[in-house]
């Protein structure tokens, strides 16, 4: 199989952490008054935003990569080329996430699981009613 070079680049322009998505959430949670640590790495999946004092944390999951599963979510279809290569990936990657979850949620962690398209400007309000919920 050769290389894109086109697609390498495009690729390599995909982020992991600070994402957009990311920042709204971190931007509604300090609007809150809420202070939280970002990307701890003693945590299973090194979540997004974690709030050690009320044992919580935010995952902040791109629909695409994390196969979104709401029917509604454009954003999370499997592509029709190459998908012997996409199948397996997004699958081990949703796989991943519930194993992490489920590593949290038995150290004691209560988990928020934020898509990316929920953070869109026409949901953010919502967005704001869920996360200040869910840290009350």
């Amino acid at each position: 199989m050769t290389v894109d070079p086109a697609r390498s680049a495009q690729m390599a322009l995909v982020r992991g952490k600070d994402t957009k998505p990311e920042i709204v959430v971190r931007r509604i949670a300090h609007a809150l008054g809420y202070r939280f640590r970002l990307h701890r790495k003693d945590l299973p999946g090194k979540p997004d935003l974690v709030f050690p004092r009320l044992r919580k944390a935010i995952l902040v999951h791109g629909c695409f990569w994390h196969q979104h599963p709401d029917p509604a979510c454009w954003r999370s279809r499997i592509p029709k080329s190459r998908p012997e290569f996409w199948v397996p990936k997004l699958e081990g990657n949703v796989r991943r996430d519930q194993e992490n979850e489920r590593a949290l949620r038995e150290m004691g962690w209560d988990v928020l699981v934020v898509w990316e398209c929920e953070t869109t400007p026409s949901r953010r309000a919502e967005l704001r009613e869920r996360i200040s919920a869910f840290l009350a």
